[in-house]
């Protein structure tokens, strides 16, 4: 059984405009006084959830959460335009300097572990250490694996309940 946090809610909401027509939202939670930890969300497109801040012990850490661009509370919804991997790394840089952070962990899973990477090489500086599970570095034979030969084959049930709404080209 996972064991969480109990439920908090955020102290601090902000909109951080960055690159038109983006405007990310961001949350911060726990204790202000606490160690940073930014969580950074899958996807891409998912955008975080309020259990998201009950993986951290909000008397030790101040828990900064933020939706990527297109996705969740940040607008446009779903928009692709000037919206690549080093745009989101950049948004992280900016976020952490808006929120007058010196150095955080960076907390990430799936999609969110391939970002959190890409911003530790980009700022080793700016980084205390990084939290990843359910590492995807969407490397080809892992795309491969997703989208075509692994899942398909091991619940071929549940790969055509997936794949039915996608028109035939």
């Amino acid at each position: 059984m996972l064991r969480l946090y109990p439920e908090i809610a955020p102290y601090s909401t902000h909109q951080l405009a960055v690159e038109p027509p983006h405007t990310l939202y961001i949350e911060e939670c726990g204790n202000p006084s606490g160690v940073p930890v930014l969580f950074v969300h899958g996807g891409p497109g998912a955008g975080c959830e309020p259990y998201h801040r009950r993986f951290f012990n909000p008397n030790l850490y101040r828990i900064v959460l933020f939706d990527q661009r297109g996705a969740g509370r940040s607008t446009p919804h779903a928009s692709l335009e000037n919206n690549t991997t080093w745009h989101l790394v950049a948004d992280i840089e900016r976020i952490r300097a808006a929120l007058g952070i010196e150095r955080w962990l960076l907390f990430g899973g799936s999609w969110g572990s391939t970002l959190s990477l890409a911003y530790a090489e980009t700022h080793p500086e700016r980084v205390l250490a990084l939290i990843l599970r359910g590492v995807f570095l969407c490397r080809p034979w892992e795309i491969h694996w997703f989208y075509q030969d692994g899942a398909s084959h091991i619940f071929p049930d549940y790969w055509q309940d997936f794949v039915a709404p996608i028109p035939e080209s």
